[in-house]
This record gives structure tokens, C-alpha cells and sequence, in this order.
């Protein structure tokens, strides 16, 4: 029996691959510069449509709560339409999004265009995942997800280096004016060359039958106990970071430890550069060692509070900088560690659910930082910005998907061993 015949699903890989992928890649990258540009612009937002910080909160608040309400509508799309279809679809909406809050008047028209970057932000990342697996085969699963993050944290990278620099050289409307045409020229590289799977390699057609198919799609991805691990790994990991760079990283560098601009858009650099690192680091060490999963991504969360808890309780009136730059380093691996929740979700779920399974994991993350993003606003606003109080949330959180991670992990793990067994057993039946 054929290497074909037996892994049909499996797909070679190859320079293709690497250039059909990169296509996909690019819509995400764009998308994560605009989605991230805020996190650099909260400071001026706040001057421009003259609110506090609860106000400004809502901006990311409502950006998220759009992604996250969006993930499993958007694993079902792009499980039924294919990856070309939805990226092209997010190119349209988060360009018209940048577009909208660079020329925006009025604090209502700019939480539209917020909330419209994030319907478009939305629909990348899983197509992005859904067109490595089938453009590459399935052990490199792991890398090529990390490989994914590190292009999308390179994104937050131009947006902490590059649009910080252009809105203080040309302005607000034309410094996000000028980045929405990156949106076009994705848009028009995904009609003309990317393709959803490699010839010979497509999928198999499954029926879908209305609200009915979508009920079953749902439940069946949420009844495996890999996909409930993987959305809580993502939850607990990956909103530390998310929330700092996002919004209120740069206040808390700026009011609170007292740094210049330059020197808190420096450590938010470091972040991104690190999540760069521990990416690489993490993808090569998921996919040789499959059982350094969960320790990784608990050991991530516990470094995080440990760090975030020596910072907020320095005595001194604002933490020294060697504390700062460990803490922003550590930050850095919270992206990388919530990309380890898919590799539990994968392979808990078939190829037809997926976009839906990756979707209900990457909800977790985004839930998390959104309800950090709010808690912190209130709570600055309430104890006239005591950013030690408002930052202790982080705590609460990471307790509460620990808890759930241990208590998900053995059945998860019991349920992993009983398909590898039935896999197993399948092989040694197939005819040759």
C-alpha cells in the first residue's frame, strides 16, 4: 500500500505549501498590526475623544467581544466554505474598520469601527490554522501553529515600532489612514494566488443540514475533553500579555512606573520580541515531546504571576527596571503558551469539525482579556488609578483556569490514549 493510500489526508508540505501559507500568514499579520494598533494610540485616543479609562477600555473591550462572540461561527465557515472565501471576507472588514477609525469624529463612530476591525480580525487566525492543516502534513501541526503566532506577534511588532512613530510624525488619520492600505494589498494577494488545499489533498464533502448541523457540529466538539483543556489553556495564558499590549500596558509603564514613552514603547518591543523567541522554543520542544504540553503551559502562568506579583508589590514607588524588563520577557511566552490549547484540541476532533474546535479553543484567550480589559478600567476609574489593585485581577483569572486545567487534564489525557489505542487497532485491519 502507497505512503498516498495510507495518509491520505496527509499532505507533502513543501516550498508551495510555505508559499500558499505565507498568503494566509500575511492576512493574519495585517490584521494583528491593526488589531494591536490601539495598544500604542490609548493614551491619544483618550485625548482625541476626550473619555476616561473606562471609556477607552470599551474600545478593546468591544473589539474583543466581537472576536470571541465570532469564533465558533467562524471555525463552522470556514469547516463549510473554505480558508479563501473567509480570509478574503476579514481582509474586507478589518481594512474598512482601520479605514473608519482613522477618519472617525465622534467616540461613537470610532466604537464602530472598533467593533468592525474586530468582525474582520476575527475571521483570520482560524482560517490561517485550517489552511496549514491541510497544506501541511500533521506532525509539523505544533511548529506550523507557532509559526502562526510568531507572524502575528511580528505584526504587534510593527505596530509598537512602527505606527507609534508615524502617529506622533503625521498624525492620527493619517498614520491609521496610511496602514489600512497593508489591508488592501493582502486582500488582493489572497483572490489572486491562495488556494485552500493542494491538488490531490481535497477534502471530503460533508453534508450540512441547516441549524441542526450546526447544533451537532458544536456539541460534538465541545464533548470532547481535549477541546474544553485547550480552551482553558488558551484562557489562562494568553491574556497577561494580550492585555498589556494591547491597552494598558503603556499607561501602567508611563503613570504608574513613571518611564517616558520612548522607554515604555522600548519594553513593549521587548514583549513582542520575546514572544518571537520563546514561539520558536516552544513549537520545536511541543513537537518532538508531546507530554511538555501542559507542563509548559502551566510553568508559563505560574512564572507570570510570579513576576506580575513582585511588581505590584515592590515597596518603592515604582518597580526598578531590571524587575520590569524579567516581567516583560516572561510576558512574552504567554503567546507562545497559549498556542500549546490547539495542539490538545486538534487531535481530540476529525478534520470536518476542525475550524469549529479551533474556534471554541480561541475563545478562550479572547473571553479572559476582555473581561481583564473591563475589570481594570472600573477599577482604575474607582480607586483613582491604582494600577497595584487594578492589575491584581490577573490573579483572579489565572486561579480559575488552573482549576480547570487540573481537573480536565486526566480526561483529556484518558481520551487521547483511548483513540490512539483505536487508531492502532484500525491499522493493523487496513488491507494492504
Amino acid at each position: 500500500m502507497s505512503s498516498a493510500t495510507t495518509l491520505p489526508d496527509d499532505p507533502p508540505g513543501g516550498r508551495r505549501a510555505l508559499a500558499v501559507w505565507g498568503i494566509g500568514v500575511s492576512v493574519y499579520f495585517v490584521a494583528v498590526i491593526f488589531r494591536t494598533s490601539l495598544g500604542v494610540a490609548g493614551l491619544d485616543a483618550a485625548d482625541r475623544f476626550h473619555v476616561n479609562a473606562s471609556a477607552l477600555s470599551t474600545f478593546s473591550i468591544l473589539q474583543l467581544l466581537v472576536y470571541a462572540g465570532m469564533q465558533i461561527p467562524v471555525g463552522l465557515l470556514v469547516d463549510r466554505l473554505g480558508t479563501k472565501k473567509v480570509l478574503a471576507l476579514g481582509a474586507v472588514l478589518f481594512t474598512a474598520g482601520q479605514l473608519g477609525f482613522a477618519f472617525s469624529p465622534s467616540y461613537g463612530t470610532a466604537l464602530a469601527s472598533r467593533a468592525l476591525l474586530g468582525c474582520g480580525d476575527a475571521l483570520t487566525f482560524i482560517s490561517v490554522l485550517r489552511l496549514g492543516s491541510r497544506w501541511f502534513p500533521a506532525r509539523r501541526g505544533p511548529l506550523v501553529a507557532q509559526f502562526a503566532g510568531l507572524v502575528g506577534m511580528a505584526g504587534n511588532l510593527v505596530s509598537t515600532l512602527v505606527l507609534a512613530r508615524l502617529l506622533h510624525g503625521v498624525g492620527w488619520t493619517a498614520a491609521f489612514a496610511g496602514s489600512a492600505a497593508a489591508g488592501a494589498v493582502v486582500f488582493v494577494l489572497v483572490l489572486l494566488f491562495l488556494k485552500d488545499h493542494p491538488e490531490g489533498h481535497e477534502p471530503e464533502p460533508f453534508p450540512h443540514q441547516g441549524a441542526a448541523y450546526v447544533r451537532r457540529q458544536i456539541a460534538a466538539s465541545w464533548r470532547e475533553p481535549g477541546t474544553r483543556l485547550g480552551l482553558w489553556v488558551h484562557f489562562t495564558t494568553q491574556f497577561p500579555a494580550m492585555v498589556f499590549l494591547l491597552l494598558w500596558g503603556l499607561p501602567f509603564l508611563v503613570e504608574a512606573q513613571g518611564l517616558s514613552r520612548a522607554t515604555a514603547g522600548e519594553l513593549l518591543t521587548l514583549v513582542v520580541v520575546s514572544n518571537m523567541v520563546v514561539g520558536l522554543v516552544y513549537g520545536q520542544i511541543v513537537a518532538r515531546h508531546h507530554g511538555a504540553r501542559l507542563p509548559l503551559a502551566l510553568g508559563t502562568v505560574g512564572a507570570t504571576a510570579a513576576l506580575w506579583a513582585a511588581t505590584l508589590a515592590h515597596s518603592g514607588p515604582h518597580a526598578p527596571m531590571w524587575l520590569l524588563i524579567v516581567l516583560c520577557t516572561v510576558l512574552g511566552a504567554c503567546g507562545p503558551a497559549s498556542m500549546i490549547g490547539f495542539d490538545f484540541a486538534r487531535p481530540a476532533n476529525p478534520p470536518e469539525r476542525q475550524g469549529t474546535a479551533s474556534g471554541i479553543t480561541n475563545m478562550g484567550g479572547f473571553v479572559a482579556s476582555m473581561t481583564t480589559l473591563f475589570a481594570i478600567g472600573v477599577l482604575l476609574d474607582a480607586t483613582g488609578d491604582d494600577y497595584s489593585l487594578a492589575f491584581s485581577v490577573v490573579f483572579v483569572l489565572q486561579a480559575v483556569g488552573v482549576c480547570q486545567i487540573l481537573r480536565l487534564r486526566r480526561r483529556a489525557a484518558r481520551r487521547e490514549r483511548e483513540r490512539l489505542v483505536a487508531s492502532r487497532v484500525e491499522t493493523v485491519h487496513v488491507p494492504a
